[in-house]
């Protein structure tokens, strides 16, 4: 599992996953998944564009760490996923708890609201 993180010039922090949100994949990225969603107020989306498969693991991850953000004041987005990523997301819930957009733009007009 690989992950790219970045810094918006308006303050999003920008996190793409590429790879398997599988046991294995999740565990590589969990610590550094978590510290980049720290702090007070912080908006963070996340690109799911390059994710081609996700365990019930990887949906624990968002939920979690959305609900620890959403504590501190912040707000999270998932971007981008694929259709079967976004079948997987749809039918456990998700949306109802973190918002799914389809670009970038999208989510960054409800992360900086």
């Amino acid at each position: 599992m690989e992950m790219h993180y970045s810094e918006q010039d308006n303050g999003i922090s920008l996190i793409k996953l590429v790879g398997r949100l599988d046991l294995i994949g999740t565990g590589e990225i969990e610590t550094k998944f978590a510290g980049y969603c720290s702090g007070d107020k912080v908006r963070v989306a996340v690109d799911l564009s390059g994710v081609d498969f996700l365990a019930s693991i990887g949906i624990r991850l968002f939920v979690l760490t959305a609900k620890s953000i959403a504590i501190r004041g912040g707000k999270m987005a998932l971007l981008n996923p694929t259709p079967s990523v976004r079948s997987v997301l749809e039918i456990t819930g998700i949306p109802a708890i973190i918002p799914i957009y389809d670009g970038y733009e999208s989510a960054e007009v409800v992360l900086l609201a």
